[in-house]
């Protein structure tokens, strides 16, 4: 693997550090939601920039994952209120 396969995985892993730091009832979902959005838009990209097909793939649907995660929980902070 190279440099930006690494670093694509790297941004799933602060994903979901950064989801268990930010996590309770007090949590402002707003910087939550643009902090997934950035770190997964940011692991897509060196996904794509890694030129070996398998850590691509993966890479690219872990913060593809990533991404989903942050419009349902953009669309839920908008049905809540």
């Amino acid at each position: 693997m190279n440099k930006a396969a690494i670093l694509s995985f790297l941004m799933v892993g602060l994903s979901v550090v950064f989801f268990f730091i930010i996590r309770g009832p007090d949590a402002d979902l707003v910087l939550a939601v643009c902090t997934f959005a950035g770190l997964s838009i940011l692991g897509i990209i060196f996904a794509l920039v890694s030129k070996r097909w398998i850590p691509a793939i993966i890479g690219t649907l872990l913060n593809g994952a990533v991404l989903v995660f942050a419009f349902f929980l953009l669309l839920a902070s908008g049905i809540g209120g």
